[in-house]
């Protein structure tokens, strides 16, 4: 139920993180996997690594908050494979900053990537899925999409809009037979935010709300991805799904 033979993944900034965990996750499982970042050599890279796992890797340069480029980069993978089965919306910044300190260019950063981007990266792709009547969608939103803290307001507001964008998608889309599923990680160790989430006052103030009392790893995320983006999922829409180690369960 698993099985993703043959079939064609769009993941947005999969060349670092939570990203790139994810697409040798869904290449292992047989899926062929659209790398997506704004570098082309780090999606080069990342392609080339992925191929030797004997499936094949397209490396496509696209800024998600622009829509020429997203229409771009449908249209290659459409060109390339005929097809396209399944998006996975990674792609994603934040700012750590008090609310009264957030200047205008702060705001528009984060909800540019973090909704807007999904949202037009969904609607392209969707357009497609809509001709083949098929197709799976999930959004990395997070707990911070479902409950507030500190510091991270326009990431809160942008994972909040990301959970209803959702839902509404998945309303309108069920009838095209596409999917549309959230992910909530909780606080996810990453290469790229080690430094900081090793903070002794940072790391205390996130596990103390952890009743697992650790971090989330990459390996903890990527089976939930390959279950919702498979047959196993089929009957799955409109639904978020949290991995946060219990964060939310309180």
């Amino acid at each position: 139920m698993n099985d993703l033979k043959d079939k064609v993944a769009i993941v947005t900034g999969s060349t670092k993180g939570i990203g790139r965990g994810i697409v040798e996750a869904l290449a292992k499982a047989g899926a062929n996997v659209v790398i997506v970042s704004r570098n082309q050599d780090d999606c080069n890279r990342v392609a080339e690594q992925i191929k030797e796992f004997g499936h094949d890797a397209l490396p496509v340069a696209a800024d998600v908050t622009n829509l020429k480029a997203i229409e771009e980069l449908v249209k290659k993978v459409t060109e390339y494979y005929g097809k396209i089965d399944i998006l996975i919306n990674n792609a994603g910044s934040a700012i750590t900053k008090k609310a009264e300190d957030i200047t205008e260019a702060d705001w528009d950063r984060v909800l540019n990537v973090d909704l807007r981007g999904v949202f037009f990266c969904a609607q392209a792709v969707g357009r497609q899925m809509i001709i083949q009547k098929s197709g799976k969608i999930i959004n990395l939103a997070s707990i911070l999409g479902l409950v507030g803290d500190r510091q991270v307001l326009p990431y809160c507001v942008s994972k909040g809009g990301v959970i209803q964008m959702t839902k509404a998608l998945a309303l309108e889309w069920a009838r095209h037979n596409i999917q549309v599923n959230a992910l909530c990680p909780g606080y996810v160790i990453t290469p790229m935010n080690e430094a900081d989430l090793m903070n002794e006052k940072i790391h205390n103030h996130i596990i103390k709300k952890i009743p697992m009392r650790r971090l989330g790893e990459i390996k903890d995320m990527i089976g939930a991805v390959v279950f919702m983006a498979s047959n196993a999922a089929d009957y799955m829409t409109g639904q978020t799904l949290v991995i946060d180690g219990g964060w939310t369960a309180e």
